[in-house]
């Protein structure tokens, strides 16, 4: 599929930024499209948790999102992202940040990693895809950090604070993976780019 003539849709503005580094067109939907969707065929993109396995960094190319009772919401072949994995996505409806909850949906849908903007895109039925990028694990959850972004987008300058109030350390480990997890999916959106 040729990169260009999608849009990527992202829930934050650090996700389009990883999106525009690539030369590639983006929209900021918002936390589960808050925003508004754009028009013509999309591509779901950005971060997600790993529900089971997968470890921090894994770029993941979809071919299927399913809902948090397994149903499918979309399947369809790959976007092609040279070094992504495939994977299965759950569209979920807010934050899945504790151990035993992503096991269990892991165990229920069979899904690998989990964001909030597939369900919207694959319902509307302009999705074409997803790519998506691990940024944080059973392991390895968001924690305070999930207050750190408001419904728009854009980052809350005050949950970011009380996260790093809160626990200095998950902070920074958060902060670590969330960049690691950006760098991958810029480096594979470049590759995606220029094939």
């Amino acid at each position: 599929m040729d990169a260009h003539g999608v849009t990527l849709a992202c829930a934050t503005r650090a996700e389009e930024r990883a999106a525009r580094r690539a030369g590639l067109r983006a929209a900021v939907i918002g936390l589960g499209g808050a925003n508004g969707l754009p028009d013509g065929p999309v591509v779901s993109y950005g971060l997600a948790g790993a529900l089971d396995g997968l470890p921090c960094g894994t770029v993941i190319d979809a071919v299927r999102v399913v809902d948090e009772r397994g149903e499918t919401l979309w399947e369809g072949a790959r976007l092609g992202v040279p070094g992504a994995v495939p994977g299965t996505l759950l569209a979920a409806g807010g934050i899945v940040d504790h151990a035993a909850e992503r096991a269990r949906l892991h165990r229920e849908t069979g899904a690998d990693a989990v964001d909030m903007e597939s369900a919207v895109l694959a319902r509307r039925g302009t999705l074409l895809g997803a790519l998506r990028a691990v940024a944080d694990t059973p392991e390895r959850p968001l924690g305070a950090l999930a207050g750190a972004v408001g419904r728009d987008g854009r980052y809350d300058w005050r949950g970011v604070a009380l996260a790093a109030l809160r626990s200095p350390r998950a902070f920074v480990r958060g902060a670590t993976d969330g960049k690691r997890a950006l760098d991958a999916l810029t480096a594979a959106t470049r590759r995606w780019a220029d094939g």
